[in-house]
């Protein structure tokens, strides 16, 4: 049990705490945001790449890419090595198996999927609203730069996943829809279904 006076110091150090993870979170939008105008492209293609640190050509990628470049610029934080080490200790946690046929993890490819990435980040306790998805037409609810979120796409359901670069009041996000990373307005994903919202922080 904590003492009066480490009590105390907890509460005076959380006003600190809270600006560290603003800046977390304003460093992973920068370097999300550093990708629009390099990531032209996008190909789902599966590649063998290297591991740990492995990457396809910069100049192309998925939705995914887009969080594990920022996260890897900003932080220095490989998800490839964290996502693929969490699905080796706990890999009936994840829909490697019912989704794609799985029967092991796959360092190449695995951070690289948008489900794989929800679950990881679920594990980590990052979802801001623990076991229920977003609420659709919320937009989101209290949007911070660095935040990620996910939807499932409009018709066809595909999972779908930005980083965002403003927010609260004209929320803006950086993802690969089809065009290579691109920042727009988070409105003019309104028709697709919110599904995650996610503070990570490291």
């Amino acid at each position: 049990m904590l003492d009066r006076r480490a009590t105390l110091g907890l509460l005076a150090a959380a006003p600190w705490l809270g600006a560290a993870s603003r800046g977390d979170g304003l460093r992973l939008a920068k370097a999300a945001r550093a990708q629009v105008g390099v990531t032209l492209d996008y190909d789902p293609s599966y590649r063998a790449i290297s591991y740990p640190n492995g990457d396809v050509l910069r100049s192309t990628g998925v939705c995914a890419d887009v969080l594990v470049r920022a996260a890897r610029d900003a932080w220095n934080v490989d998800l490839q090595e964290r996502v693929h080490a969490d699905m080796v200790r706990a890999f009936a946690a994840y829909p490697a198996r019912q989704a794609w046929g799985q029967k092991s993890a796959d360092a190449n490819i695995d951070h690289r999927r948008v489900l794989n990435l929800e679950t990881y980040l679920d594990r980590q306790g990052a979802r801001l609203r623990p076991g229920q998805p977003a609420r659709a037409g919320d937009d989101f609810e209290q949007p911070e730069p660095g935040d990620v979120v996910t939807w499932r796409l409009f018709g066809n359901g595909r999972p779908h996943i930005g980083v965002l670069v403003e927010g609260p009041d004209k929320p803006r996000v950086v993802h690969n829809i089809g065009a290579g990373a691109r920042e727009e307005p988070l409105w003019m994903l309104k028709l697709h279904k919110p599904v995650g919202h996610y503070r990570w922080r490291v």
